[in-house]
Formats: C-alpha cells, sequence, structure tokens
C-alpha cells in the first residue's frame, strides 16, 4: 500500500509542490536551512574536479546560508544555488532537482520529509512497446504480399 503511495505521481506532483511552497516561504523569511539531497541528481556547473566530487556520500547535506542563500532560487522545479566546495573554494552553480530533496532542515530539525518517488510513466512505456510491434506486424504483412516485392530495394 505504502509503495503504491510514494510512487503515484499525484502524491509525487503534491509533495513537489509543498516543498516548493516551503523554499519560497524560507526564502521570504530569509531563514538559512539545509537540504539532504540524492547526489546522484545533483548537477554542478561547472563540475567539480573528480577529487571533490568523490568526497560527496549517496545522500548529501547542503546547508544555504550566506552567500550560497542569497544566491538561490526555485527555477523549472530545481533548487539551484551558488557555492564553494574544498579548501580552494571552487565555485560552481549547484542544481537540484525538487523531488532529489528527501529533507529541509532548519535549526537541525527536519521540517520537511520527502518520501516521494518519481518513476517514469508506464503509459509511455507502454506506447513504445506497441509500436515496434506494430511496426514489426506492419512489416511483415507488407512482405506477404507478392505484389509488394516491387517496392523494396535491391542492394
Amino acid at each position: 500500500m505504502l509503495e503504491s503511495l510514494i510512487e503515484d505521481r499525484d502524491f509525487a506532483k503534491l509533495m513537489k509542490k509543498s516543498m516548493q511552497e516551503l523554499l519560497v516561504l524560507l526564502f521570504e523569511k530569509e531563514q538559512n536551512f539545509g537540504i539532504l539531497c540524492k547526489i546522484e541528481d545533483v548537477s554542478f556547473n561547472p563540475e567539480l574536479p573528480d577529487n571533490m566530487h568523490a568526497e560527496f556520500r549517496p545522500l548529501t547535506l547542503f546547508f544555504l546560508a550566506g552567500y550560497t542563500f542569497e544566491t538561490a532560487r526555485i527555477e523549472d522545479e530545481m533548487l539551484i544555488f551558488e557555492a564553494g566546495f574544498g579548501s580552494d573554494n571552487f565555485g560552481s552553480v549547484v542544481s537540484v532537482p525538487l523531488l532529489s530533496i528527501l529533507q529541509i532542515i532548519v535549526d537541525e530539525t527536519p521540517v520537511f520529509i520527502n518520501i516521494a518517488v518519481e518513476k517514469e510513466p508506464q503509459e509511455e512505456i507502454a506506447v513504445k512497446g506497441v509500436d515496434e510491434r506494430g511496426v514489426k506486424n506492419s512489416m511483415a504483412s507488407f512482405l506477404s504480399n507478392p505484389e509488394n516485392s516491387k517496392f523494396i530495394k535491391k542492394k
């Protein structure tokens, strides 16, 4: 039962909408916060050097305060902010898909927990399978008629 709920597209939309509204409120209240997110979904521009990227754990905490908080914004269902990494303060723009954020944390306390799992729509997968079979069936029907042989190029 729980699995079907957390994988439900409507549930994911609700979680994403609630998270976005909370983030906007935190921005308006100028409240610093942290996000615990899946690092595999996070992108960096410019890319971080391999040695820095290797230091991240699968679930990574970013704390948005100071300059990082001031640059933070929500755009195209992504939380985007600038941050410095490593001892050299290597600058990069970090983009985090909202549904990859598992927790929003204020003063060491989770104020939002996201358990939604975004999956590819099943309809698209089913349509692709039908299309492939349809093309094969259509070609087989075409080739079964001897009159159609004149339309086939010979190598």
